[in-house]
């Protein structure tokens, strides 16, 4: 477990720039990470895209690639991180989309949510998260203790 704070000493340590792009949790990683007071110093931005036209409009995804696999997919994951990473001043940026519920289906299941971890000079880190039917609530809130649990590690 990683704490905002923690993620944000530790960047502030290594002089990392941090941006985040989400979908599923809608802007509650970003949150939290500017709960913390004194984060403008290494936190740059948040993108929020939510719709596939937006990201595809603000970070670049590749409308073939959400034809061919979904949004909630590691290839999509990778190119929302990376496309936050070139649309910002960020030298870190991490990414999810996912389906916090309810619904889902036998190929996407209900809590899966993928990740992307982009850094400067770094291959993007990809990976995928069944955390189960635990309520869009409790899907949300684990997405974002992931998320930062990842900056964390990276930081390191």
């Amino acid at each position: 477990m990683a704490t905002a704070a923690e993620v944000l000493q530790a960047a502030r340590y290594w002089g990392v720039k941090i941006a985040t792009a989400e979908s599923c949790t809608g802007g509650l990683i970003a949150g939290a990470l500017t709960d913390v007071a004194g984060s403008s110093d290494v936190f740059d931005r948040g993108f929020v895209t939510y719709s596939n036209a937006a990201k595809v409009e603000v970070l670049g995804v590749r409308q073939e690639t959400l034809e061919a696999v979904g949004a909630v997919s590691e290839e999509v994951a990778r190119q929302m991180a990376e496309g936050a990473l070139a649309a910002s001043t960020a030298t870190l940026a991490v990414s999810v989309t996912g389906i916090a519920g309810p619904g889902g289906s036998e190929f996407k299941p209900e809590g899966r949510v993928c990740f992307g971890l982009a850094q400067a000079g770094k291959a993007t880190l990809v990976e995928t998260v069944d955390f189960g039917p635990l309520g869009r609530a409790e899907v949300r809130r684990a997405t974002v203790d992931h998320a930062l649990v990842l900056m964390a590690r990276a930081l390191t």
